[in-house]
Formats: C-alpha cells, structure tokens, sequence
C-alpha cells in the first residue's frame, strides 16, 4: 500500500496568499496631518452647513459617493447656497466600495466643511476627517466645533515621522476668528 505525498506549496505562492490576505483584511490610510492653520490655507472654500442628501456615481473603477450641503454660512471663498463634494466609496451597480479613513454622513449631519476644489471641478473635503468640524446640536448661537482625531496613520510633513492625530475642540466664534484672521 503506497500513500501519497501531498504536494509542496511553493513558499512564494504561500507568501503571496498571506500578504494578498492581510492586505485586504487590514485596510488603512496613511495621511499627512494637517494643522487648522494648514486646513484654512489649503481650503478654497470653507462652509457652515447641513447634509441634504447622497447619490453615488462611478468614475472609471472607482465608486464616488456626492453629498449635497445646504450651507448657512461662508467662512471662505464664495459658495452657493447648495454646494456639493465627493468622497470615494460607496455602492453603485450592487457592488460597495469603502476606502480607509473616509467620513459617513447622514442628512441633517451638521459641520464646518474644509473643502478643496481641484482643476478638474470635484470639490473634495482636505484632508478626509481632518476637514470636518461637527457643529454641536442646539449649542445656541455660538455652538461647540468638534474636529475628532483621526484613526488613520498620520505622518508630520516636515520630519515624515508618525504623529498621533488629537481632537480639536472650539465655539465656531473662536474657528471664524481663525478663518478670518489667517486671510490678513
């Protein structure tokens, strides 16, 4: 009685299975941290505002989720009443895309929104959650402003290193002040 001998896998198949495994398993993303100076510098428009709705539309492979923002107010640059942003991910044709380190929204959801508009036209939020500021709800006239740390990789952009993200928290007069003052 003969038995058989299971066949070796090879080590660079086995290698590549564990790697294509965790790869998919631990998804992450590495940003740059930005300062609220950084966020106001690099934003080309900055919105008080509400989440209206969502649609999702594909461009090429990748699957882009549009928000619609009823805003209340313009820190910087000029905004419409409506202003729109994209954010990759989402669900289109029964097929989901998520990508590490991009914000959810729900109607009604209100924030302070760092918003970059690119050459192309797509308006973007900087720096993913680092360009949100939650407007605390029923804070009166002069509310809490939340930015929430950051579970994402964050790296200096002077030194590369990795730096832990902190939450910023501060009465939108105070992040007006700051919009306003770094324009002088």
């Amino acid at each position: 009685m003969s038995s058989a001998s299971p066949t070796p896998v090879k080590p660079l198949l086995l290698s590549t299975l564990i790697l294509a495994y965790c790869a998919v398993a631990l998804p992450a993303a590495t940003l740059e941290r930005l300062s609220l100076d950084d966020l106001i510098a690099k934003s080309t428009t900055i919105v008080r505002g509400k989440i209206l709705n969502s649609y999702t539309a594909t461009n090429g492979p990748v699957i882009y989720t549009h928000y619609r923002i009823q805003t209340s107010e313009t820190l910087k640059g000029t905004a419409n009443s409506v202003v729109e942003f994209q954010l990759p991910g989402g669900i289109a044709n029964n097929v989901r895309q998520s990508f590490a380190g991009v914000p959810q929204f729900k109607p009604g959801d209100e924030y302070v929104f760092f918003l970059w508009t690119g050459r192309s036209g797509a308006t973007q939020v900087m720096g993913l959650t680092q360009g949100l500021f939650s407007v605390a709800p029923g804070g009166g006239v002069d509310p809490l402003t939340t930015r929430a740390a950051s579970h994402e990789v964050m790296l200096d952009h002077s030194t590369g290193k990795q730096v832990k993200d902190r939450t910023l928290t501060m009465h939108l007069s105070e992040l007006r002040a700051r919009i306003q003052g770094a324009g002088k």
